[in-house]
């Protein structure tokens, strides 16, 4: 037994400095969802969207209206009809308060519509407040602001 004991501590340690390495920074997380939200609104996935967001979101278009809940966003997208608009979203910067478990994120964003172009047809300026309340984060509040159009 006194023989397995230091390759017991040995495996522990191992797995412990494994763990520490190969976990994401929160930073590093919500480049994540940011990446994999991007995918989904290319792919038109709306429920997979709309799974990053707390129920209680708030979004401000790129023309101002104000959205509430994440019942109204939705309605607000099926609205479009056949749309094949998508945003993609490019963070420039993620600030985290781990203590309270909020982040904020800015960065640029480019609408595109591939019946027209492929080169961004709409972009402006974006900012989203992240919540990690359930454990996991999730965009709590979001503003874009439209900037440029052709």
């Amino acid at each position: 037994m006194k023989t397995t004991q230091p390759y017991l501590f040995a495996v522990l340690c191992i797995l412990l400095f494994s763990s520490e390495l190969f976990s994401q920074t929160d930073k590093e997380q919500i480049l994540s969802v940011r990446k994999a939200s991007n995918a989904a609104l290319k792919s038109y996935s709306n429920k997979e969207v709309l799974s990053y967001l707390t129920e209680d979101v708030l979004t401000t278009t790129g023309n101002g209206t104000l959205l509430c809940g994440k019942e109204e966003l939705e309605h607000y997208i099926l609205e479009g009809g056949e749309s094949k608009m998508y945003w993609v979203r490019d963070t420039k910067d993620i600030v985290i308060n781990e203590k309270r478990g909020l982040a904020w994120e800015t960065g640029i964003w480019n609408g595109y519509d591939p019946e027209k172009s492929s080169e961004s047809i709409v972009n402006g300026n974006y900012s989203a407040m992240w919540t990690k309340a359930s454990g996991e984060w999730k965009i709590k509040s979001q503003l874009f602001v439209t900037l440029g159009e052709k």
